[in-house]
């Protein structure tokens, strides 16, 4: 039996007063975290949550994020953790497939967290600010933990494909455990270390590898709620910050803001990593160049909690490399029959491992696609030479990553022909300098109709996160269509 959350128990009893958090002029060591998480669970446990329920969390990486994520985990809940930029309907789809009994939430998303709340006839609380934090000093803290097997679930994050709705792939604890012990092993991180903690904690990879990682060695992590590359640089510098991660747009962004301050004001950081999509080659050195720190490269994905492969701090480096598989981690290049595919041919990438997810929400139809006698099957393409290392081709899906986040062109679409005006419509990805890829959206319209640019594209801005609307769009007569009357998005590009 094991709970994830024995990691900050035992830390807090052998760090209690080393710093774990950092925002600004807040500190909370890990004391503090350790008692304000069992205030938590004690007061989720007196409002009727039951081992196995799932909690929603929709909150920026600020402190009260770790105090609830632990808190809910600690009375054996199942954390769904939220981009806290989503709209109402969006938090209440995922919310309300995985039967989630409340929302915590901040401010900033208190207004649509309610409003899907009050759909789905559930609680919504605001936890950042001063009523909660009083009202959590009334509750007795319970110092004890539920217990919870390997196998059982610990966390539910929201992705999808590029066809259907998002499904919630299950991370167990022993998943994200066994994820954590592996990553904080192999980036070397220990209780001297100063985490970046701009990576959201929502998202896989700052959880595992920012939050997790740093919990259970005894770092700091110091937070970035709102990722800006002259605030980060600052950050770094001023907290003497020692691990770096990030995507690569961030690695950009900081690349261009160390140039117009005239350098990158610190000295610390030895070592980053990156991950969530390709690091261009050039920018990896750069960095390496002007922060005077290895970059790393990883992959992963939200069912694999995140990291499969990994590059190397020394020894035989690739730039442009994910790296080699983790430890008890393997990988498979399959082609489309399920057969591997030879060295140096391109194949799907599949994975077996401890921290493979145990399957997606309610979706036994979506684990038989995904799961191919005992492996997962990515959807991502790439080769491996001939020295163990493997290279990422490009995408079987056609998601795009914009600046780190996922965006599936399915569910934009889907909001655009609710439009009136609209006959068909595609969604693609287009190269971008920062964001790495940009969200554009080629359509027709309905005869007799007429609908502009900045029409649709504020149209879908109302209904979907920030980051998911498409700033281009344009019009076609038609869209090109196989013989089978399926649009074929490769012939787009002239299009634009």
């Amino acid at each position: 039996m094991t709970n994830l959350v024995r990691n900050l128990v035992h830390t807090a009893e052998a760090r209690p007063e080393s710093p774990a958090l950092r925002l600004d002029d807040q500190v909370l060591d890990y004391r503090t975290l350790d008692e304000r998480s069992a205030r938590v669970a004690a007061w989720l446990a007196a409002d009727g949550l039951a081992p196995g329920d799932r909690v929603a969390i929709m909150l920026p990486n600020v402190p009260q994020f770790a105090v609830v994520y632990y808190g809910a985990l600690r009375a054996g809940a199942v954390v769904v953790p939220m981009n806290p930029l989503l709209k109402s309907g969006e938090i209440a789809y995922s919310a309300g497939d995985c039967g989630a009994r409340t929302v915590l939430t901040s401010g900033m998303s208190l207004q649509e967290a309610s409003a899907a709340a009050a759909d789905l006839g559930i609680t919504c609380t605001h936890v950042t600010g001063d009523a909660f934090a009083a009202a959590l000093d009334r509750v007795e803290p319970s110092a004890a933990v539920v217990e919870r097997a390997d196998d059982d679930p610990a966390v539910i994050l929201y992705t999808s494909g590029t066809t259907g709705r998002p499904k919630g792939a299950v991370l167990t604890h022993g998943n994200l455990r066994s994820n954590t012990e592996t990553v904080s092993r192999l980036l070397g991180v220990t209780g001297d270390d100063t985490v970046f903690g701009g990576l959201p904690f929502f998202h896989v990879f700052g959880q595992t590898c920012g939050l997790n990682a740093a919990v259970l060695t005894g770092a700091c992590v110091t937070l970035l709620p709102r990722f800006d590359a002259a605030k980060a640089l600052g950050v770094l510098a001023r907290d003497r910050v020692t691990v770096m991660e990030g995507v690569p747009t961030m690695f950009v962004a900081l690349l261009a803001a160390a140039e117009a301050a005239g350098g990158a004001g610190t000295d610390t950081i030895r070592l980053a990593a990156t991950g969530g999509s390709a690091m261009p080659v050039d920018v990896l050195h750069r960095f390496e160049a002007a922060f005077g720190c290895p970059v790393v490269e990883g992959y992963g994905l939200s069912e694999t909690a995140p990291v499969v492969t990994l590059g190397a701090l020394d020894g035989l480096r690739k730039p442009g490399s994910i790296g080699t598989p983790v430890d008890g981690v393997e990988v498979r290049l399959l082609d489309d029959e399920g057969n591997p595919v030879a060295e140096g041919e391109v194949g799907e990438i599949a994975v077996r491992g401890p921290n493979v997810m145990r399957g997606y929400w309610n979706r036994p139809e979506a684990d038989a696609t995904a799961f191919t006698d005992g492996w997962f099957r990515t959807g991502d393409l790439a080769r491996r030479d001939e020295d163990g290392f493997y290279f990422i081709v490009d995408r079987k899906k056609d998601m795009i990553i914009r600046g780190g986040y996922n965006v599936y062109p399915r569910e934009i679409e889907e909001v655009l022909y609710t439009h009136p005006a609209v006959a068909e419509a595609a969604v693609i990805g287009v190269p971008h300098e920062l964001h790495g890829e940009e969200v554009c959206a080629i359509l027709s319209l309905k005869p007799g109709s007429t609908a502009t640019s900045d029409d649709l594209r504020d149209y879908v801005k109302a209904r979907v996160a920030a980051y998911k609307y498409p700033r281009t769009v344009r019009f076609v007569d038609a869209l090109p269509k196989g013989p089978t009357g399926k649009i074929l998005k490769r012939q787009l590009s002239g299009a634009l």
